[in-house]
């Protein structure tokens, strides 16, 4: 008789609660302006890109998106803050390869699980990296750069934009597929890396194709091949590192949106739908590809698997080439 009584007593909560619910996802997003986390200090790709498709997005919902930079330990800290969201359509990230499998692999402990406290919107593109080498050295291709490395083992360093970054762990990608020796070098960001590879104090370094291009093009540094499973349209006569003599290396940085774990399955479904409407949008598509975003139009069930896949890699690698925080 008590357990009826409680239940009954339940009941009028729980459909108050399933009928507040659906007025939220009903109204969505007239309640509220939408905010849009950037994990990362404003002017980079992410930056740049979440303004590009913030600007569109609240054209087409009619609702004022805000773009909010809480950047810090390679995207952990605002995507951490997401991840606590109220799941109602009112807070989303745009996220990051670095944020969600390279860091989940690499750090011991994180605050939340990429896996499970997201719910995955939209794979909104790729990027490709490069391997490049100085102007004086004398590689001036892949297998020669490696006959190099492993001549004299421990004698090349690479530089990155930072320790979990895509740029390092294509680096990690490489000593391992091609058996070398070569010494990381963490910067804390592209600019002060390609600095040190233009002045020569490190030989080699891993980059995104798009912070790459104006130095190879001014013959500052030499491309040797880009890190993607196929080439870029940015640097369309640079083989990939599979062409060049790694077989099988695939490596590329990447760009998503992403709401808390719970948010309505509506309302993430509206947000693909509207996405990929913005993305066809030609001034939008030459924007993306400017940045050396690569888009292919997935769903989020789509887009969940690849990050799986994602984060099942990098936990690989980063086991493999034993590589510490």
């Amino acid at each position: 008789m008590k357990r009826r009584s409680i239940l009954r007593g339940l009941l009028p909560l729980a459909a108050l609660l399933s009928t507040g619910a659906a007025l939220a996802q009903g109204d969505w997003p007239a309640a509220k302006p939408i905010k849009l986390v950037v994990p990362f200090a404003a002017g980079g790709t992410s930056d740049i890109l979440a303004r590009l498709l913030g600007e569109q997005l609240q054209s087409r919902l009619k609702q004022t998106v805000v773009i909010e930079n809480r950047a810090g330990a390679g995207g952990v800290i605002g995507a951490d803050a997401v991840a606590k969201a109220p799941p109602d359509g009112y807070t989303l990230l745009l996220g990051t390869i670095s944020s969600h499998a390279i860091n989940p692999a690499l750090q011991p402990k994180m605050p939340y699980d990429a896996a499970k406290d997201f719910a995955p919107v939209m794979l909104l593109g790729s990027i490709s990296n490069v391997l490049l080498v100085g102007a004086a050295q004398p590689a001036h291709n892949v297998k020669e750069l490696i006959a190099q490395a492993k001549a004299k083992p421990g004698s090349l360093q690479f530089g990155s934009a930072g320790t979990g970054s895509s740029q390092h762990m294509s680096g990690e990608t490489f000593k391992l597929m091609t058996g070398t020796d070569i010494t990381h070098v963490p910067y804390k960001g592209s600019a002060p890396s390609m600095q040190d590879l233009i002045g020569g104090q490190i030989p080699m370094s891993f980059e995104t194709a798009t912070v790459a291009l104006p130095h190879i093009q001014s013959g500052k540094v030499r491309a040797l091949a880009v890190t993607s499973g196929k080439r870029t349209k940015v640097l369309p006569d640079t083989p990939t590192l599979a062409e060049a003599g790694v077989p099988g290396f695939d490596v590329a940085s990447w760009q998503a949106f992403y709401a808390p774990a719970g948010t309505p399955p509506a309302i993430v479904k509206r947000l693909n739908s509207e996405l990929a409407a913005i993305i066809a949008l030609p001034e939008v598509k030459a924007k993306m590809e400017g940045l050396g975003l690569e888009y292919t139009p997935n769903t989020p069930e789509q887009f969940a698997e690849f990050g799986r896949a994602e984060i099942a890699k990098w936990s690989r690698i980063v086991k493999e080439a034993k590589v510490t925080p």
